[in-house]
């Protein structure tokens, strides 16, 4: 099957956000993917999808029928301007849709705009080792081990490492930047 033809990734809006929270809740309560304890409500992630977009930086879903089945975006790793050039991305999917290539379009999705946008690293923190979807996703479309960080997190009444992943966009760093993110 031809996920183009059953899938639409476009950018997110303001309509899309309770569908997003309500894909995010089911990973907050029920995965290790993401270290969040409580799920965050629709006015928080409203206030985080206008966050990402108002930085210039894409925040994208899957939509299938009508219906918003993923997400995925990318924010800044961190806030010191050095970092400007390396994103830290995230992918969600709908638990009912799992295993049937949306995570797969909307990252390939993102990179694309990512290195758009001039960003030369997308880096991957996976939540859990364990999480063999997430890691193979990420190692599909090119991402390098860059490391794992054992038991920094507390979920579920258990440790969970976070896996390190790392992709080059554009030049990387073979040139310095040519425009901000």
């Amino acid at each position: 099957m031809d996920l183009l033809k059953t899938a639409l990734i476009r950018p997110a809006t303001e309509a899309d956000v309770a569908a997003i929270t309500h894909i995010y809740r089911h990973h907050v309560s029920h995965g290790t993917g993401t270290f969040e304890i409580q799920p965050p409500d629709t006015a928080e992630m409203q206030q985080r999808l206008q966050r990402v977009t108002q930085r210039g930086l894409p925040w994208l879903v899957a939509e299938r029928d009508g219906e918003v089945a993923g997400f995925a975006y990318a924010n800044w790793f961190r806030e010191r301007e050095a970092y400007r050039w390396t994103l830290e991305d995230s992918v969600y999917v709908d638990a009912q849709q799992r295993g049937q290539g949306l995570g797969s379009a909307l990252l390939q999705q993102l990179l694309q705009a990512c290195e758009a946008q001039g960003a030369r690293q997308l880096l991957a923190v996976i939540g859990d080792s364990a999480n063999e979807g997430s890691i193979a996703l990420h190692l599909r479309y090119g991402f390098t081990h860059g490391g794992v960080m054992p038991a920094v997190g507390w979920k579920f009444g258990r440790w969970l490492d976070v896996v390190l992943m790392q992709k080059a966009l554009g030049p990387g760093a073979s040139a310095p930047p040519t425009r901000g993110v």
